[in-house]
């Protein structure tokens, strides 16, 4: 036998063994179990997010409907900012307008076309949007953009400010799409963000804020906090 015959030889025993062992696992394995619905409850849904978000690098600030404004300029004192970007035909952003204090970064509004504000855009230290939800299963952001808070909002400046609803912390990812009815039409781009963007290089050293925002910042606005422990 040829040397091309004695690899052809080879190649055909070794598909043959393979072919076999496929044909024997796929009558032998039993089919998979679904997984048991997530039920956390309120109180672990924010806790959990929480927990997940700030391992990825991400600040957390738990406030309620009314003190979020008051704690989101807490959070802008303690920095040096040249400006935040916010959507001002949203009500996140007449809510700000309302509020804003002249000690604070100024407030830019996002009411251009990208091509005539691009450079004002990754110029700006900070950016401020509403969220879709959030995903307490994995620690995560939904962001939904729009017209009024397009995506860029939250992926040019240096720090990204989101506000989250603690009622709409879903368990998972498939309750999410289930209780928001996303089959009924979804934005070009659904976003879930875990923390400040990062990669890694070839020997696995981490960095953060290579890509995007290198500050994740939530505001997670709970009117239900957890009851205290007894003493």
């Amino acid at each position: 036998m040829s040397e091309v015959g004695e690899v052809s030889h080879a190649r055909d025993h070794i598909l043959t063994r393979l072919r076999a062992a496929v044909a024997q696992v796929g009558e032998s394995a039993p089919e998979a179990g679904a997984l048991p619905p997530l039920d956390f409850d309120r109180a672990e849904r924010v806790a959990r997010l929480k927990r997940l978000m700030e391992a990825m690098h991400a600040e957390i600030v738990v406030t309620d409907s009314t003190g979020w404004v008051a704690a989101l300029k807490n959070v802008l004192r303690q920095r040096t900012l040249n400006g935040l970007l916010y959507a001002p035909e949203t009500p996140l952003g007449a809510t700000l307008a309302a509020a804003w204090e002249d000690d604070l970064p100024p407030l830019v509004g996002y009411t251009q076309e990208v091509e005539q504000c691009k450079e004002q855009l990754f110029a700006i230290d900070a950016g401020i949007t509403s969220t879709k939800g959030g995903i307490a299963e994995v620690g995560a952001l939904i962001l939904w953009p729009d017209a009024h808070e397009p995506r860029l909002m939250s992926l040019a400046p240096a720090v990204h400010i989101a506000v989250l609803d603690a009622d709409r912390i879903h368990n998972s990812l498939a309750e999410a799409m289930a209780q928001e009815r996303w089959a009924e039409g979804m934005p070009t781009n659904a976003l879930l963000i875990s923390g400040p963007s990062k990669t890694a290089d070839i020997e696995l050293v981490l960095t953060f804020g290579v890509h995007g925002p290198k500050e994740l910042i939530v505001l997670i606005l709970d009117d239900q906090p957890a009851p205290s422990a007894p003493s």
